[in-house]
């Protein structure tokens, strides 16, 4: 069997989702249910018996060791992080306590039990470290895309704090010998993602008739990566990925963000029109930025093509039509996730940004 962390999250749950519908391997699914961590995205898997759901957190060591020598997986996937680059800004500690701490606890623990591993068990075991695009800083727009051995320019406490747990996974192969893997991916949408993210956000609030918040000149660019396509590429490195190396994984859709949110309006006026017969642009609001914006994100995804065989299936214009639709059809799981919680950081975030 696998062990995926934070497999109640965004891309651990499509992860998890489509792990079970193509292998007959069974998952452990470790997630401390955060804020962004939800059971209903694996409402599906209720009685599947090859899906075993833990609630824990990544850096509870004495329950990781437990997992570990009870289940014996052959891989470990690790998504668990915090991953929101405004929720960094207002409060940093979380992302060091998580994807530092805890990375480094989980290494730990995994190094503690590979070192158990006799017979195949040992050679054959592998640890999948999922990390950003975002560990390599920003861009000029005429600047070529990130490779795998661009330097490190973290310029948030999010990407900082990613930095961090990359530099510690690249540690624990070179010192101790773990047979790591490393994946750095773009910007990713898809089926159950959080509404605080650009994507999902101007859907939920378009539909319910409020601001479309976009940041300074909306002229941020980022690649797009569908996620199912992002999860088809971890598979690809788990079963041929070179011990020790990284993996950039990207969308090759380089796009600003305003021209995500028109588009994004583009399909709601035509699947779900407004009562009045305008554009859902109409709601588009121009606000603040936030500090350190990045300007530019762009992947080169040429080394997992050329090694591994990998490229996405999906073009921008059919992933996100994709995306929309899931979210117009699943309007009780976006109204079960918008609890007090997630109003109080909304109203947080965007309230005191003047338009």
């Amino acid at each position: 069997m696998i062990l995926v962390t934070g497999g109640a999250g965004f891309i651990g749950s499509n992860f998890v989702l489509d792990w079970l519908a193509r292998h007959d391997e069974a998952v452990i699914n470790l997630d401390a249910l955060t804020y962004a961590g939800n059971r209903e995205n694996l409402a599906t898997l209720a009685a599947n018996p090859r899906h075993v759901f833990v609630h824990g957190d990544i850096g509870d060591s004495a329950l990781v060791a437990s997992l570990l020598e009870r289940h014996q997986p052959r891989v470990i996937v690790n998504f668990a992080a915090e991953s929101h680059v405004d929720r960094s800004i207002h409060g940093p500690e979380d992302f060091i306590q998580t994807n530092i701490v805890g990375t480094f606890r989980l290494l730990e623990s995994v190094r503690a039990y590979w070192n158990r591993l006799e017979g195949d068990a040992r050679p054959a075991f592998r640890f999948l470290h999922v990390s950003t695009d975002e560990v390599y800083g920003s861009l000029s727009r005429d600047e070529p895309a990130f490779t795998e051995t661009h330097r490190y320019e973290p310029n948030s406490p999010y990407s900082a704090s990613k930095a961090a747990s990359d530099h510690l996974v690249r540690a624990y192969h070179h010192t101790y010998g773990l047979p790591m893997l490393t994946t750095n991916c773009s910007n990713n949408y898809g089926p159950y993602h959080f509404p605080e993210k650009l994507i999902p956000l101007m859907i939920v609030n378009a539909l319910a008739g409020k601001a479309l918040p976009v940041y300074g000149d909306g002229q941020q660019i980022r690649d797009w990566l569908y996620v199912g396509d992002h999860c088809s590429a971890i598979r690809c490195v788990l079963a041929g990925g070179k011990l020790g190396e990284t993996y950039n994984v990207g969308g090759w859709n380089e796009k600003p963000n305003i021209e995500i949110v028109n588009t994004v309006c583009s399909l709601l006026d035509e699947l779900r029109p407004r009562e009045d017969g305008k554009s859902y642009r109409e709601q588009i609001s121009y606000v603040t930025d936030r500090p350190g914006h990045d300007r530019r994100y762009a992947i080169d995804a040429s080394k997992i093509e050329r090694e591994l065989g990998w490229k996405p299936a999906e073009t921008f214009e059919t992933g996100i039509r994709k995306t929309v639709n899931w979210y117009l059809q699943h309007q009780d799981w976006v109204a079960n996730v918008q609890s007090g919680g997630y109003r109080d950081w909304v109203n947080k975030n965007y309230a005191d940004r003047q338009a």
